[in-house]
């Protein structure tokens, strides 16, 4: 597996719940930040998503906690794309202080869709062939896309 995209954040107090650690809420906010910062990192920020005439929404989410970050934390997201279907892909992310401690594993599903319908979209071949390229897998063929 090549290496993941790493995003760094400086936990802030305002991520903080009232027992001083990281709101359970907020480590999918992490993830929204590092899935743009990933999307940067290929070349396709959102904005350019847009103009190849899609839109993305989350459709699913998930989070296994397995530790806590706390205000001042340096904390690691790393995202990997694990699924590219026909209009829906999965990134998935751990979530680390910089000494290595995972606090979280997460999950996002997004699905493109067409912004003026609300239909689904394939998702761009650019995007896709960007992807493969920095995961070093080629996902599914056309076929066999879901």
């Amino acid at each position: 597996m090549p290496d993941p995209h790493i995003f760094k954040i400086h936990v802030r107090f305002r991520d903080t719940d009232a027992q001083g650690h990281v709101y359970f809420a907020n480590y999918m906010v992490f993830c929204d930040e590092a899935w743009g910062a990933y999307m940067r990192h290929i070349g396709i920020p959102y904005q350019e998503l847009v103009k190849y005439g899609v839109d993305t929404y989350y459709v699913s989410a998930s989070c296994d906690y397995s530790g806590s970050a706390v205000y001042e934390d340096e904390v690691h997201v790393e995202t990997h794309v694990t699924r590219l279907g026909r209009s829906s892909m999965t990134s998935e992310f751990t979530i680390r202080n910089d000494q290595g401690e995972t606090f979280a594993k997460a999950s996002l599903t997004s699905v493109c869709v067409d912004p003026s319908t609300r239909e689904t979209a394939p998702i761009p071949e650019e995007f896709r062939r960007r992807v493969e390229e920095f995961e070093g897998v080629p996902f599914a063929s056309a076929e066999t896309r879901a």
